[in-house]
């Protein structure tokens, strides 16, 4: 980059940048110019990220292997200033000016790690059909801003790791929470702005969180398994002879029979490029019969009735060529109409951006690749990539297309969170750069050679204590050897 120009939209992008690397500066307030030259040698490093010791041979950090790693091990970041510093940025907002966020796991795999503490068996995909593993590391749940139209970018304004027996739905709901009030703080959506969107994918109990969200101006929508079956509304009472008790629960919706859904609520067909024509059919008010074990168990009073409207998405084709099958997401309003349930088939595909994140940050920036010991420094790690990623959607109006031989040029303002890097070595040298000098200093003598280490680390079970300190024991209904239950 030869220089600045001076276009309102650029000097714009550049001071919002300059103003966020001071403010991640000032997040750190242990080791903060050791972690703060990281995120920039991560930013700049020659290619991935493949190990923590490599970013101490970038220009860009000036301290030694050994301060790198005792940032790492015992910085200290102000992750609540931190957050609100993310939520002030200029966020990426739908065509009626909607903020939707996406939530998702991505799993940080340690499977060798036996002296790592509050480890979990995550969920990982292989390669072929039914290769699903359970393998041992921390879960990270992510919430993600997400843009209109096609792109590959997104803002992350909140990461938490998941402990050992923890349970999802609740700590995604107070994940959101947090979120949301921070935004309403901030000014990012107000009482005249539409609600919030929360997007979900399959694994997430979608009605349980929109129950507990219920008091915030959020709209929840996520999808459901193809197995589930929901109910109806109560139907009116009918005195007879009989007698009895009037039923609480109208008639079944079961998504695997078409004879039970009856007539839609709402339907839409879009013609697409990539999918053919993409049907969408909306049934309203219909709720799960929820019973009185697993989270519902200790509930007080009445157990409710958490209506809402579902969707059911098919396309005519999939690029890759598969099979395309229905998905049904649940919408946590009622009343749709075809604009509503068109909104929900676009912020529904558009939360697979978030996919691209993940990728980004674990084959670009490597945020799994080294091999750290303690959950805390994990954490600080994490908001380290958080940051840098932050700096790379700061900087993209800024940053040149320095295309590689074979590459198409892209379109201004439309690189790829792959491209930015590239020139951010050249835009770090104008932005600010508030990391002190390194002081000289002499190295310890460290252990002398040829003693033996007589403390070893303490080794850790895998999902064993959860974070009440009681002991982790498996459901009943998990146990093998039970009927299956229906999901309803």
């Amino acid at each position: 980059m030869a220089g600045l120009s001076y276009e309102p939209e650029r000097v714009e992008a550049f001071g919002q940048l300059s103003y966020f690397r001071g403010e991640f500066h000032g997040c750190l307030t242990r080791r903060g110019d050791a972690l703060f030259e990281l995120a920039d040698a991560v930013l700049c490093a020659d290619g991935p990220v493949k190990t923590l010791v490599g970013l101490s041979l970038a220009p860009e950090h000036r301290r030694g292997h050994g301060a790198l790693y005792g940032a790492v091990n015992q910085g200290r970041i102000d992750t609540a200033r931190l957050r609100d510093a993310l939520v002030r940025l200029p966020l990426p907002k739908a065509a009626d000016g909607r903020i939707v966020l996406a939530v998702d796991v991505s799993p940080w795999l340690r499977p060798d790690a036996d002296t790592s503490p509050d480890r979990s068996f995550c969920h990982t995909y292989g390669r072929g059909e039914g290769k699903h593993q359970m393998v041992p590391g921390w879960p990270y749940s992510v919430v993600a801003a997400l843009e209109p139209g096609r792109s590959s970018w997104t803002v992350v304004p909140d990461a938490v790791r998941l402990g050992p027996g923890e349970d999802v739905a609740a700590a995604t709901a107070a994940q959101v929470r947090a979120v949301v009030e921070r935004l309403v703080a901030a000014g990012q959506c107000g009482p005249k702005d539409p609600d919030v969107l929360i997007v979900l994918d399959a694994g997430y109990d979608v009605p349980r969180i929109a129950f507990l969200l219920a008091d915030l101006p959020v709209e929840v929508l996520g999808r459901m398994r193809s197995d589930r079956v929901l109910r109806r509304p109560t139907p009116p009472k009918v005195y007879d002879r009989q007698g009895g008790r009037p039923p609480k629960h109208g008639a079944e919706f079961v998504f695997g029979q078409p004879e039970t859904w009856g007539d839609p609520q709402a339907v839409t067909r879009t013609e697409t490029t990539r999918y053919g024509t993409a049907v969408a059919t909306a049934w309203d008010r219909l709720h799960p019969r929820l019973t009185r074990r697993s989270a519902w168990e200790g509930f007080d009073g009445e157990l409710p009735m958490i209506s809402g409207t579902v969707v059911r998405l098919r396309v005519d084709r999939l690029p890759n060529g598969g099979e395309a099958k229905p998905v049904w997401p649940w919408w946590s309003k009622t009343d749709a109409t075809d604009a509503d349930v068109d909104r929900c088939r676009q912020s529904f595909l558009r939360r697979f951006d978030i996919e691209h994140t993940f990728r980004l940050f674990k084959q670009t920036l490597r945020w799994t690749a080294p091999r750290i010991r303690d959950p805390e420094s994990a954490d600080r790690w994490t908001w380290i990539v958080i940051a840098a990623y932050t700096q790379l959607f700061l900087a993209r109006p800024l940053a040149d297309d320095l295309r590689r031989p074979g590459e198409k040029p892209a379109e201004p303002n439309r690189l790829t969170p792959a491209r930015v890097p590239r020139g951010f070595r050249n835009l770090r040298s104008k932005t600010a750069r508030p990391a002190g000098a390194p002081k000289p200093s002499t190295p310890g003598p460290g252990r002398p050679p040829g003693s033996r280490n007589h403390r070893p680390a303490p080794r850790h079970d895998v999902g064993r204590i959860v974070k009440t300190g009681e002991s982790y024991t498996r459901p009943s209904h998990h146990n093998k050897g039970t009927k299956p239950r229906r999901m309803g």
